[in-house]
């Protein structure tokens, strides 16, 4: 992993520098930044591999920051919060963060994280062409990056494309909340499977006729997903 940039943003600067110098430490470029405004200059500057970005910043929050960046970049970014509000990460997930880490955190999930955060980004890039998945009235286009149902264009962040992809590809099989961490996350240890259900059910929000009574994204229960159609 030499040479890939990440950027932290964090206004705490003891926690700051201990996440560069563990990251320098694996292997990677650092850039760090102590503000939201700072952040989104060096996110467009620098063109980061990946983003590491608290919530409580000054100047602009980590919120409106992650929401600017998802609507110009696909930047995998991993949300830091001090708070274990439900909210919280149900709202950094909802505006494009592809995951979130309550404070304190391990560094040893957080470098797990972020190794599985950059493995997944590499193997969605070389992944060969392929045609156009469908389920039911449901369509996605893989190569170009695009969902729509009965002709109408869903405005998918990228961690709910690549859900929704690998539900197409595995249509009618029926996935845990532990394997999508690790098949679409790319995580090889136990996360955070709330995670996977508030992908889940924003992804109804979008794409059923009524998410309370879902006929293409069906709970399993017991067991866990699958895509039907």
């Amino acid at each position: 992993m030499t040479g890939v940039k990440i950027l932290v943003v964090e206004d705490d600067r003891n926690l700051l520098d201990t996440l560069k110098y563990n990251l320098r430490k694996e292997g990677y470029e650092v850039i760090t930044c102590v503000d939201g405004a700072e952040a989104l200059n060096a996110a467009r500057r620098d063109k980061p591999a990946l983003i590491i970005l608290d919530i409580m910043l000054p100047k602009i929050n980590g919120f409106e920051v992650c929401r600017i960046l998802r609507k110009e970049m696909t930047v995998p970014i991993l949300m830091l919060t001090a708070k274990a509000e439900e909210t919280d990460k149900i709202v950094g997930l909802e505006i494009g963060a592809d995951d979130y880490m309550t404070k304190p955190f391990s560094l040893r999930e957080l470098l797990a994280r972020v190794r599985a955060m950059l493995r997944r980004t590499r193997m969605v890039a070389t992944q060969p062409e392929e045609a156009v998945l469908k389920a039911g009235d449901i369509e996605v286009d893989i190569t170009r990056r695009r969902a729509s149902v009965s002709g109408r264009t869903l405005g998918l962040t990228a961690k709910e494309f690549d859900l929704l992809a690998f539900l197409a590809k595995n249509r009618g099989l029926v996935f845990s909340r532990d394997q999508l961490l690790e098949k679409v996350w790319g995580y090889d240890f136990a996360g955070d499977t709330r995670t996977v259900d508030v992908h889940i059910r924003w992804l109804r929000q979008k794409i059923e006729p009524d998410p309370k009574q879902p006929r293409y994204i069906i709970t399993v229960r017991g067991v866990g997903y699958k895509l039907e159609g």
